[in-house]
This record gives structure tokens, sequence and C-alpha cells, in this order.
């Protein structure tokens, strides 16, 4: 607690400082860019978003800035093939992360192509510097850590859930890191990330270089634990909250509170206005803990609504016009090649994801004619090593929610609650999608998703 208090000391004091200086004025007009993306938020858990016994000033404050994402989707209910996507712009069967990538090789579901080229190592190459704080999840050994794959900075956490947010540890193995070395640091792992992320930011401050960000918060991904504090300050509000919603809804909060900190800090140190924020959910939240997906069907797991929408926005205050929304059909993988095209960065490789800067920017965008998939591959006994999948064109989306069902299909401009299967009905769009959906399976089929050793 001690460090924790005069670390909290040493910010007010540098943010202080920066308050009464710029930031150099030799640096880049190239823009900085920082990512956060946070773990398991539902659709519905934002006060923003309809949340009524939450209170989340920081996160709604995000989406005012700049433009709030409707229609932006996860490209997987569940968390490494998401990541995946992110730092690849691609599918993320085509990459090698079609499942959940584990300690143990009897539940492991992927591994990351060491040849994708990954957004850090793009930005690395054009004279960012890069660095994630927070989550990888994409690795956990050579050749497929993130100071291996483009990062030049990486401090936070190799692996999937932590068992503990204070104890930071899974199946018994440490995997916080600074860089690679394995440390032992005390706190809440939400607190950490955003301590780190801000220590990152003032360093950033001085420097005349560019940065990248990746901000990968775990929170509030199970274990539910918040805080006590923050715990007894929802009960004390919400009056007949049961105590696993509360729960939800502290950590939720908690996590509402570093992210507000590190959108002071950019304030603070001017680098706001030259900072190009994406923020988004890995995916849907998970309903037996108390999430809330909002109007929609399902949850994380789940190839219906719940699993794949997720609250998101982008905002860059000296470019992107505040207060706008979007109902623009959009994927993780689609920020890749944004944000590369912000950095004015070049992508000579082939990549699904699509750039929406124009959009953005307030500019005519002419759209392309695609179908958007998503698929998993688990074990255990629900899905015994099988893959899954939906698939949408236009208004039509077919999916299958295991490997065990057959496949529904639904009209959602119609039907968004995905109420009425028109597989029965309408052949000929089932046929068609079906088809499509087998040329996506065959594509991925291309790539491996085992470590060769």
């Amino acid at each position: 607690m001690r460090s924790n208090r005069l670390h909290t000391l040493l910010l007010a004091t540098l943010l202080a400082f920066f308050s009464a200086t710029s930031r150099n004025t030799i640096a880049s007009d190239r823009p900085n860019v920082l990512v956060i993306l946070v773990d398991d938020l539902g659709y519905g858990d934002l006060s923003c978003y309809g949340a009524e016994d939450m209170r989340t000033p920081h996160m709604d404050q995000l989406m005012q800035r700049g433009v709030r994402l409707n229609e932006f989707y996860a490209n997987c209910p569940v968390c490494s093939p998401t990541r995946a996507s992110l730092l690849s712009g691609r599918y993320p069967d085509r990459v090698g992360v079609p499942g959940v990538i584990r300690t143990h090789a009897g539940d492991n579901w992927g591994f990351l192509d060491p040849s994708a080229i990954l957004l850090s190592e793009l930005f690395q190459r054009n004279e960012y510097h890069t660095a994630l704080v927070g989550k990888w999840h994409l690795g956990l050994e050579s050749p497929n850590t993130p100071t291996e794959r483009g990062f030049d900075t990486f401090h936070g956490f190799l692996g999937d859930m932590m068992d503990d947010y204070y104890h930071h540890q899974r199946h018994g193995h440490h995997y916080m890191r600074k860089n690679k070395e394995v440390i032992h640091p005390k706190g809440h792992a939400t607190d950490l990330f955003a301590q780190w992320a801000n220590s990152f930011l003032l360093e950033q401050a001085l420097q005349e270089e560019p940065f990248l960000l990746y901000l990968a918060f775990n929170a509030p991904h199970t274990p539910i634990q918040p805080p006590k504090s923050w715990l007894h300050r929802v009960k004390a509000r919400e009056d007949g909250i049961s105590h696993k919603r509360a729960s939800l809804v502290a950590l939720i909060e908690h996590l509402d509170a570093a992210i507000g900190s590190v959108l002071q800090t950019l304030d603070r140190t001017k680098l706001s206005e030259n900072t190009i924020v994406a923020f988004a959910s890995d995916n849907g939240g998970q309903l037996n803990v108390g999430a809330r997906c909002g109007p929609l069907r399902g949850g994380k797991q789940d190839m219906y609504e719940g699993g794949i929408k997720v609250p998101a926005c982008v905002l860059w205050p000296s470019r992107i016009s505040p207060g706008q929304t979007s109902n623009q059909r959009l994927l993780t993988m689609d920020l890749y090649p944004t944000l590369c095209e912000a950095a004015d960065i070049e992508i000579s490789h082939t990549i699904e994801g699509v750039s929406f800067l124009p959009m953005l920017l307030g500019k005519e965008q002419e759209w392309p004619q695609r179908d958007l998939v998503w698929m998993r591959r688990e074990g255990n006994m629900r899905y015994q090593g099988r893959d899954y999948y939906a698939l949408r064109r236009g208004p039509w989306k077919l999916v299958q929610n295991s490997p065990f069902m057959p496949y529904e299909l639904y009209h959602l401009e119609k039907d968004p609650m995905e109420a009425t299967n028109q597989a029965h009905k309408e052949t000929k769009v089932y046929r068609e999608l079906v088809r499509a959906l087998q040329y996506h399976v065959q594509q991925g089929g291309k790539v491996a998703w085992q470590s060769p050793r």
C-alpha cells in the first residue's frame, strides 16, 4: 500500500508539472495511438448504454468525446481470437487463433502465426514507441511474447484470466512481467495497469517520437473481485441489488475510475489533442455472473448478438468532432487499418479489416460488400474440440450457437432478438450463406493453430 501511495504522490507532482508546460514542440505531427480494450463488458453494462444501477462517467465521457459505434462487433465471443484480430487486422482463424490460448496444452486452442504482421510490429517499424500494458493472452512463450511481437515495452500479464486480482496468478503460475522479467507487484490488477499506463504516458510526454499504447484491462472478467470499498459503495447506493450484481457493478465502476485516471493523464500532459483513442470490449458480458448485454440475446461464448456486439468508440480531439454516433457495422479487425491510416502507415500485406477513418472524419466513404464471419473452436464437454459459427450478410444472420446445433437463420432488421428462425422458410438465403461460410472454413484451414513443438 505504501508503494501505491508513493506512486500516487509522484503522479500528482508530475501532472502538476505538465499542467504548466507543453509537450516538446519538435514532436511529430503524427498522432499518438491509445487502444483501450476491456474484458467481458456487456452491451448493457455502461450508464450510457442503459445500465440504471451503474455509474460509469469516464467511459460515458469517452463515448461523448468522439464517435460512438453502435454497430461494433467483437471478432469472437471469447478472448484470444478477438485480440488476435485486433492486432492482425484479420479473422482470428487466419492467424492461427480460432480459440482461447491457455496454459495447459490439452486445453489450448490457438497458436498465433509467427508470420502474421501485428499492429505493434508495423508501428514499431515506422518509428513509434510501442507499449502493451495489461493483458496479452496471445502466447506464453517464444516466439509469441509481447516484446518478440513488436512491443518495445511490456508491463502486464501474459496469460488469460487471473485466479485472483491481487495475487495475479493463473494455475499457480506467475504471469506478471515487465518486459521479460517476472515481477510480483502488490495491488489490484486494475489499479496496477492504470498506474503503469499513466507512468508510460508521463514518460512519453517528454519524448519526440509518437507512441502506440495498447492498454488491455482484465476487468470485468471473472473472478468478480472488486475492492471491498467499491462493493460497499454500490450496495449502499442501490437498494435491493443482489450481491452478484453489486459485485460486477463495483468491478466495472472501479475499472471506469482507472480509465478516468488515464484520460486525465492524457489531458493534463496535453497529449490528448493529438492522440487517437479507440475503446472496445473483447466480447459480450458473462451472464451467469450478473452481466447484462442490453436488449440482445445471449452473452459471452454465444454467437447470438449479446455475445459479439460490444460497446465501442473512437475519439481524436484534433480531427474528430465530438458527440457523434455511427450505425455502420464494424468488426474489431477494422481498427487495424483505421489506426494505420490515421498514422499514415502503409499496409502492403493481406488483411480482411477495412479502414473506417473517412467516416470518423466526417467524409463520404464507400463500403465494400462483405460478409462478416465469426467462429470459435473450443474443448471441454460442451464443445468437444469442435467449431461453431455465425455469418452476417446484410440483414441476414446465419447462426450455429453450438457445434451440435443446426444452423439458424434470422432477419435482424425485423427480428433483432433472434427469436424467429427462418432457416426452413428462406431456403435460398440459407443455402447461399452456408456456402459462403464453407468457403471461410476452407480458408481458415490453411493456417496451423497448434505450436509445432
